[in-house]
């Protein structure tokens, strides 16, 4: 049975107030994943691991369920119902191809430090193309949707250095395998399936709620 954030706050000995719980819960429902090698989530992370079965219990009721990974050191909250928020047509096409690029790396042995996959514009472009049946998205478009996926967790925009003619790279993260799973595909069938203008009117106004919410 879950113990109240007061409890664990007693318990703690002052190392942990009420409020860092309530903050702890508030960002796994609004941000998605928590990584222990990211320095704005690191607190945040140590405090749910520590308190896992009472954070999972104070969850439960809301339809949201925690998965930890142990070996890539981060925890992600999953609704349990699977729908999760609207999301565009580019989100849903962009996240499948980079899971598909990070099964890939998986199966090459490619997966650098922290789980992390790094994907070249070159590589991804490639991969769009092929996968989706169309171009890839212009570099500004990539860049907003490279913000959405950072804040659901997957991924990161890393801006290139020196020389290299690529404006940036991306940085397909481990939590991609637990957010980006058969649902995913069931979205895509659903927007193949939208074809009356109605309904791409409301994808677009779907589009723009999806910016403000977890996957």
């Amino acid at each position: 049975m879950k113990r109240s954030w007061n409890t664990l706050s007693q318990q703690s000995n002052g190392v942990y107030a009420v409020q860092d719980f309530e903050r702890a819960a508030y960002r796994l429902v609004v941000e998605q994943v928590l990584y222990a090698a990211d320095r704005n989530t690191r607190l945040a992370y140590h405090l749910v691991e520590d308190h896992y079965d009472d954070f999972v219990a104070a969850l439960a009721p809301l339809g949201i369920r925690l998965e930890r990974n142990a070996h890539h050191r981060y925890i992600v909250a999953l609704p349990v119902h699977g729908e999760g928020v609207p999301v565009s047509l580019a989100e849903t096409l962009l996240l499948l191809v980079l899971r598909q690029r990070y099964d890939e790396a998986m199966r090459q042995g490619l997966v650098e430090d922290e789980g992390v996959v790094t994907v070249e514009l070159p590589e991804l472009q490639e991969a769009y193309q092929a996968l989706a049946g169309r171009p890839m998205p212009d570099i500004g478009s990539l860049r907003e949707l490279g913000r959405t996926l950072r804040r659901w967790g997957v991924a990161r925009l890393v801006d290139s250095e020196g020389d290299d003619p690529q404006p940036f790279h991306l940085q397909v993260r481990p939590a991609i395998v637990d957010i980006v799973g058969e649902h995913w595909l069931q979205r895509l069938d659903q927007h193949n399936r939208d074809d009356d203008p109605a309904d791409a009117g409301n994808d677009a106004d779907a589009a723009a709620e999806g910016d403000d919410a977890a996957a």
